[in-house]
């Protein structure tokens, strides 16, 4: 029988996993769960005779691929996939895929929910700013720009994009602004949503150069990944710009320098939130489950990430 591994150090809600189980159970599959492993080891030693992975935010590194023996499939439940080996999976023959567009909805919420939170100051009872009216820049048109663009529109916000792998026909057909360069979001934009992968291109490539050209009164928010960060940057930017505000999904490594010295000015959640809503845990694993199954039964690779 093909073995399914769930293994998520951050489980899925009991109902992803009751419609995981069912739809495996379906296709004949039997489920293998392993939630809350304490140890890197213990993965390492059940992954050893299972067919398909589906995994959250779990590290994929290259001793789990090497302890794999019928592994011929990981999923992703979501749309980052940082955290698998894709060079090691790839020299397996072990086809990787994420399930983009599970978790936008809920990872463009909460960019909007925290840029609300800092203009409002933190909910503290002092007068605030409002959103409408203001300038929007989103870097990186995909499914989460998308519908960061979408609900922001209902703020009554200023919207502009850049993506240089997207027609800019495509961006303007849903009444946002296209430009043709970061540079220009940056220089055009109060607030700018962050929604670039972290790969060799953009690791620290959010850096001063871009920062700096931000107008007055700029709020960056970064529900992405820390590593696109500079963080020597980030610094800079605190100390000379007396109204730079910085919002995170995950906090920097130079976390507690920021909070000693700029109160007030920053946001971050004490673990990665994007995805953590009850729909898009559901979603994302369902979707995980059925493309395996249909790359197993049907060779369908259309969301393999190690082409």
């Amino acid at each position: 029988m093909t073995k399914v591994l769930v293994a998520t150090v951050k489980p899925f809600a009991p109902k992803a996993i009751s419609e995981i189980k069912e739809i495996l159970d379906d296709a004949g599959y039997e489920l293998i769960l392993l939630e809350k492993y304490p140890e890197q080891a213990d993965l390492i030693k059940t992954v050893g005779n299972v067919d398909a992975m589906i995994i959250r935010s779990d590290k994929v590194d290259k001793d789990v691929i090497d302890a794999s023996g019928n592994l011929k499939i990981v999923v992703r439940a979501g749309a980052g996939y940082d955290n698998v080996d894709l060079e090691a999976a790839t020299n397996k023959n072990i086809v990787v895929m994420n399930t983009p567009g599970q978790n936008a909805n809920a990872v463009a919420e909460l960019a909007l929910g925290i840029m609300v939170y800092q203009a409002r100051n933190h909910f503290n009872g002092t007068p605030g700013k409002e959103l409408m009216g203001k300038t929007l820049g989103i870097l990186a048109y995909g499914n989460v720009g998308k519908c960061v663009a979408r609900i922001a529109k209902g703020f009554g916000m200023d919207i502009f994009a850049y993506d240089p792998f997207i027609d800019n026909k495509i961006i303007e057909n849903d009444g946002v602004k296209a430009v043709d360069s970061a540079e220009e979001l940056f220089k055009s934009c109060q607030y700018i949503s962050l929604h670039i992968p972290a790969n060799e291109q953009t690791r620290t490539s959010i850096n001063y150069e871009l920062m700096s050209l931000m107008p007055e009164n700029a709020t960056l928010v970064n529900t992405a990944r820390k590593e696109i960060i500079c963080e020597d940057s980030l610094l800079k930017m605190f100390a000379e710009r007396k109204n730079f505000n910085y919002l995170s999904d995950i906090a920097p490594d130079c976390k507690e320098q920021i909070e000693s010295n700029y109160a007030g000015r920053f946001f971050f959640s004490p673990k990665k939130m994007g995805a953590q809503t009850a729909e898009a845990n559901i979603n994302a694993g369902i979707a995980a489950a059925k493309q395996i199954i249909n790359f197993l039964e049907n060779n369908n690779r259309t969301f393999q990430v190690n082409k």
